[in-house]
């Protein structure tokens, strides 16, 4: 297709540049991953290609006694079995590709309460990107049925409210479970709240989406398309949450707060009050629907999601590198300046909208403002993984946290050059929304919740999934990903300009059937993805029997 006038000079536009290259370094830590392992690869090649290394192997002599690098006189390795010994080392102990040596001492009842929550998230996962995905095929196939609870306009907010809801808010409050109780020194305030809280949002999910299969919803607010009766166990099950989590830091062990503890409680809050504000009858007419609406929407994913996996990341991230984070000032300088930035952007979803001129340049200028607290984050996390570089290679639980770190910046940084007029001009009402949407829920979120189970659980159970079910979860999730998200950019791109362009709004259908194809077949990718968690996530919570084996033959030949 010929674009027109609207094209001209689109490339010049800073939130165009400056989209493309935040794309552009996706792609670098695509081949960043990608060049470790195959660096590791050759390396291996390298020392099987040495005939004193195959001869080691023919004559099955290659067990260490254990005094190779003991004591203090000088080490002898007449096997070849050791490439390098260091006194300080470099690199930082990671979870590396083997396995797990050492159990963490977890509580019964806090191991339980934790699985039992990523259990139903990965459940929900499942289920709901099933739901996408029969969702994304609608879009090459139409006609693939003609039955009323399977339509478009049902099964898309459940799709939404399923994975936001579901898999995401129970994977981020089961982690946080351990976070808290670990950084507070201290044990959970109370079981049983925690168990009812587990009811009551598993129960907001199951009702909330036979609802909106049945076509009974809250209207058009995206991502609160749940009635209130239906919402309001979710709502419940986040105010036990919260006076558990807060119950348990206020009684602490210890004199600090961990920045963690920060960022979940304030995630907490800052929902409760953005679940009270959207489901209040006086703000659902006109107007002051649509700035709510703005609202609820961007503060559901800034200030719920985001705020409450950064926690999550400032434990789990230098946990797994076996350091402390880098800078706790830039820790809490992104704290506070993303308190101040968030609340205020949600308007930039209505630009050009018939709302107060006013009120969208506050929202651009708060957009950019989230810089600040986006820069120093990521430095911190990035800073936090210097000289583990090389862990690349030999770990999967390290990528999944670059990549989320990564998106992190990118993400949040294309979120705010989006928010400029022009982009917004081109972009708006179309899929590359969609696009954001997908790169910061997933490419953030998502990946960020897989780094802190494939990081945590096989410690706690003492049970590892097979390696290369984990890598390829990775590549498949990060590749279906990156087609996804591309095929929509692109598509949403062209369909823009040609509404600029006056152009019939078939033609532009027509134009971006081609992108909705590369879209089902990266979301079919992702799909498949979540079915390998699955399986890995049920190979590491199943291993609590064979652990207790494996312990009462240790004592056992203890005592003899």
């Amino acid at each position: 297709m010929l674009l027109s006038s609207a094209s001209d000079g689109i490339l010049f536009q800073p939130g165009i540049i400056g989209t493309l290259v935040l794309i552009g370094i996706v792609l670098f830590v695509g081949a960043l991953v990608i060049g470790a392992r195959v660096q590791r690869m050759v390396d291996f090649l390298r020392r099987d290609r040495d005939p004193r290394l195959r001869r080691l192997v023919r004559d099955n002599d290659f067990q260490l006694r254990g005094d190779e690098l003991g004591g203090t006189t000088p080490s002898h390795d007449e096997r070849g079995l050791v490439e390098r010994a260091v006194s300080e080392p470099d690199i930082p102990l990671v979870d590396e590709k083997k396995k797990v040596r050492q159990r963490l001492e977890v509580a019964p009842e806090l191991r339980k309460a934790e699985l039992w929550y990523l259990a139903a998230a990965t459940g929900w996962l499942v289920f709901g990107t099933l739901v996408g995905q029969y969702v994304g095929m609608k879009f090459v196939w139409p006609d693939m049925d003609h039955v009323p609870w399977l339509s478009f306009g049902r099964l898309r907010p459940v799709h939404t409210n399923t994975v936001f809801w579901g898999w995401a808010s129970l994977a981020m409050i089961g982690l946080g479970y351990f976070v808290v109780a670990r950084t507070s020194a201290n044990t959970i305030h109370s079981y049983r709240m925690a168990w009812r809280a587990w009811w009551l949002i598993n129960l907001s999910l199951v009702s909330g989406n036979l609802l909106l299969m049945a076509g009974i919803n809250n209207g058009g607010g995206e991502y609160r398309e749940y009635i209130w009766p239906a919402m309001l166990p979710f709502a419940i099950g986040l105010w036990l949450t919260f006076r558990n989590f807060y119950r348990t830091v206020a009684t602490r062990k210890i004199g600090e707060i961990y920045i963690s503890n920060w960022y979940i409680l304030a995630a907490l809050v800052w929902t409760l009050v953005l679940a009270t504000i959207g489901y209040l009858p006086w703000y659902q007419d006109g107007l002051g629907e649509t700035v709510i609406q703005g609202y609820y929407m961007h503060q559901g994913v800034g200030m719920w999601f985001m705020t409450f996996t950064l926690g999550l990341l400032y434990y789990y991230l230098p946990s797994a590198l076996n350091k402390p984070i880098y800078s706790y000032s830039l820790g809490v300088l992104a704290f506070w300046t993303q308190m101040l930035f968030y609340t205020m952007i949600g308007t930039h979803h209505f630009v050009f909208a018939p709302l107060p001129w006013w009120l969208q340049t506050v929202a651009i200028v708060f957009s950019a403002g989230m810089f600040i607290p986006v820069v120093a984050g990521t430095t911190n996390f990035l800073m936090t993984m210097r000289g583990s570089w090389s862990a690349i290679g030999n770990s999967y639980v390290l990528p999944f946290f670059l990549v989320a770190v990564v998106f992190y910046f990118v993400g949040s940084t294309q979120g705010s050059l989006q928010a400029f007029r022009f982009t917004n001009h081109v972009w708006h009402f179309t899929d590359f929304n969609v696009a954001h949407s997908h790169m910061t829920m997933y490419g953030i979120i998502t990946f960020a919740l897989w780094a802190c189970v494939y990081a945590i659980v096989p410690r706690i159970t003492g049970r590892e999934p097979a390696q290369l079910l984990v890598g390829a979860h990775f590549w498949i999730a990060f590749i279906g990903l990156f087609a996804y998200m591309i095929s929509l950019m692109a598509g949403g791109t062209i369909k823009g300009l040609m509404w600029i362009d006056s152009k019939p709004f078939i033609d532009s259908v027509t134009e971006t059937q081609p992108y909705w194809i590369w879209r089902a077949i990266g979301g079919s990718l992702m799909f498949l993805s979540h079915l390998l968690f699955a399986w890995n996530f049920f190979v590491m919570a199943r291993g609590k029997k064979e652990v207790e084996k494996a312990k009462a033959a240790e004592t056992e030949m203890v005592l003899a």
